[in-house]
Parts: structure tokens; C-alpha cells; sequence
């Protein structure tokens, strides 16, 4: 793992998803226009028919397949990342002693409310709207042994409006990802440095 802290260095992500990368997307077009000050130092998914794979591997980037935690950890720690960025992945990924408080994760509520195990994408915009809530948004936090448990680092807050459905209310509370992830990777890496 790199070595901690070199005022304005860069941090290295190791990026973890599922899908299709649409987060990922967002995190790569930052750092490439200078919006976010990172390097993205590899990708991986749990599935091999992940889109954001092809994603990765459109920008050059090092991408593998991987289902076992030991094997997520390794290639991780090969690859010398500073932060781990969960960016849609699905699974529960205990976490090992080398990267306590370097793994995050975005969820699209404001947790605690609306998280756990099998809360994702519209089911969580689905039970917002069941609930009645007039507002929703996005929680940053750290990951911990439990989905959707460790300390929160950032929330963005999005009204819930009249006549919103699930699409409306999806696509209001990814914008607010798209400004709230890089904003949480930056403060979380000033916090490391700091130590």
C-alpha cells in the first residue's frame, strides 16, 4: 500500500462494481478534466459480463475479475491503492486491516433510513416513495462488516416531489452522486493525510 502522507499527492482508487459503471463513469470523467484530484489504478467486478468492465478497459485501464474477497485484497494491494471505491458492487466485502477506513461506498438514501442487505438502486427509490418521505438523497460512508453501517462521511439531500416515480427520483438522486462522491474521495483522503 502507498505510503502515507505526501502533501498533494494524488490517491491511487481501486475501483469495486457490479454493473454497469455508471458511477465509475463519473469518476473517470473528473479525474480526466481535473475536477478530482485521484488516479484510478484499476478496476474490478465481481461479475464478468459487468459493463463498467468494458468501461475500464475503454480508458486503458487494468481490469480483472474477481469473486473471492483474498483475491480482491491482493490484486488491490499489488496494484499499491491508496483508497478503495465501491462504485456499484454488490457484495458484502469484509474488510481486511490494511485498508480499516480506506474502503467507500455510496448508497442512494439518506442512511440509516432505507439500507441494508437487498436495498439497492430502485428498490431503495421504490420504498422511499412508499414511505411517503419528502426527501431523499445519497449517504457517503465508510465501509464496515455490515452493508450500509460504517460512519458516514457525506450526505447530499434531494426533495421528493409530487408525481415523482421511481425513474424521476433515481435519476434526481444520482445527480446529487455525481457531485457527492468525488467531494467524499477528496475529504477523505485530507483526513488521511492529516494523520
Amino acid at each position: 500500500m502507498a505510503t502515507l502522507p505526501r502533501k498533494d499527492q494524488r490517491p491511487r482508487l481501486g475501483v469495486l462494481l457490479s454493473g454497469s459503471g455508471r458511477t465509475l463513469q463519473n469518476l473517470l470523467d473528473r479525474t480526466t478534466d481535473g475536477r478530482m484530484r485521484a488516479t484510478i489504478a484499476g478496476v474490478a467486478s465481481d461479475r464478468a459480463d459487468a459493463f463498467g468492465l468494458q468501461r475500464a478497459m475503454d480508458h486503458g485501464l487494468e481490469t480483472r475479475h474477481l469473486r473471492e474477497p483474498s483475491a480482491i485484497w491482493s490484486w488491490l494491494l499489488e496494484l499499491d491503492v491508496d483508497l478503495v471505491v465501491l462504485a456499484g458492487y454488490l457484495r458484502l466485502l469484509p474488510i481486511v486491516p490494511e485498508f480499516a477506513g480506506r474502503v467507500l461506498n455510496i448508497h442512494p438514501s439518506l442512511l440509516p433510513k432505507f439500507g441494508g442487505k437487498g436495498m439497492l438502486g430502485d428498490r431503495v427509490h421504490t420504498a422511499v416513495l412508499a414511505a411517503g418521505e419528502t426527501e431523499s438523497g445519497c449517504t457517503v460512508h465508510l465501509c464496515n462488516e455490515n452493508y450500509d453501517e460504517g460512519r458516514i462521511l457525506v450526505q447530499a439531500h434531494v426533495p421528493v416531489l409530487p408525481g415523482d416515480t421511481v425513474a424521476t427520483l433515481g435519476a434526481r438522486v444520482f445527480a446529487a452522486e455525481c457531485e457527492t462522491y468525488p467531494a467524499a474521495i477528496a475529504m477523505r483522503w485530507r483526513e488521511l493525510e492529516a494523520n
